[in-house]
């Protein structure tokens, strides 16, 4: 067996390179959601971290998206502070612990994450892979070795993605 994305067991897995302050990100929920619901489990979405240097925020949110996944809720976090990214930039590291509160996580281990940054080697890694793969901004993609950017223009890329997909699922029948 050949070791090809579309001959290995489990669900496809598409990268989502994404930044919690960005509002293209933001933007870039509705077709991640789309997705989700189009493959169910067929298609593993994996949230990658890529903190911009111009987010003052950014880090502290990876960091903080990577405490909550530790506590089983990292998928709602990430959303719902993509959701309030006008306000994220306003109120910074306070609305990550409200979000943190708001969906029931221990707010006082999200502090203390930020303070000692011990999820802060998951989110470098992640940086220093996209980086090493091209990635240059947010929101990004990659689906069977294809990175999609979407960060000039998301116009396209759900479909170009649901292309790659069906494709490699075509392909295990």
């Amino acid at each position: 067996m050949t070791d090809t994305p579309s001959a290995r067991p489990g669900p496809l897995v598409l990268d989502f390179w994404c930044e919690l302050q960005c509002p293209d990100c933001r933007a870039a929920l509705a077709d991640v959601r789309a997705l989700r619901e189009r493959y169910g489990g067929t298609l593993d979405i994996r949230l990658r971290h890529f903190p911009l240097e111009k987010h003052k925020y950014a880090y502290a949110a990876a960091q903080a998206a990577e405490e909550a996944a530790a506590q089983g809720r990292g998928t709602e976090f990430a959303e719902a502070v993509l959701g309030r990214t006008e306000e994220f930039s306003r109120r910074g590291e306070q609305l990550l612990t409200e979000v943190a509160g708001e969906l029931g996580l221990d707010t006082e281990e999200v502090d203390t994450a930020l303070i000692d940054g011990r999820h802060m080697l998951v989110v470098d890694a992640d940086q220093a892979e996209g980086k090493a793969i091209g990635v240059t901004g947010t929101p990004a993609y990659v689906i069977d070795g294809v990175r999609l950017d979407g960060g000039r223009s998301q116009e396209g890329l759900r479909g170009r993605i649901e292309e790659i997909a069906d494709r490699l699922l075509a392909g295990r029948d």
